[in-house]
């Protein structure tokens, strides 16, 4: 029987939940807003890994700071990491915006705006 997931992806999904668990524990920068971790990928020789991560309700310059707060505490994070996840090696995190859950609420937006114009044209028409 093969295997479901490959090593690189369980390690990304664990890597996944105790960040979370970390940012929102240990890192106390009052800068730092909410942020969510999207996924985490991680490389086939386990050197890197990037991490997605989105702010809730954050303008572009806000989007950068937390970056720069996360990139700057991921020597703090990875440190961490190693002893939660009893790892030999553990990755080194590059942090990036994941705009996908932007561009989904912009779609469905427009999704529920065509399907308004929609039903008012169609309730015209039967007048």
């Amino acid at each position: 029987m093969a295997k479901e997931f490959s090593r690189t992806q369980r390690i990304g999904d664990q890597m996944q939940r105790e960040l979370a668990l970390l940012i929102q524990r240990e890192i106390k920068d009052p800068r730092l807003g909410l942020v969510t971790i999207t996924a985490v990928e991680v490389s086939r020789d386990l050197s890197h890994a990037k991490v997605f991560i989105t702010v809730m309700g954050q303008d572009d310059d806000k989007i950068a700071s937390n970056l720069k707060i996360l990139q700057d505490a991921a020597g703090f994070l990875r440190m961490h990491l190693g002893k939660a996840m009893k790892l030999r090696t553990v990755p080194q995190m590059h942090f990036h915006y994941d705009a996908s859950i932007r561009r989904g609420v912009e779609l469905s937006a427009l999704i529920e705006r065509a399907v308004a114009e929609d039903r008012k044209h169609s309730g015209e028409s039967e007048e």
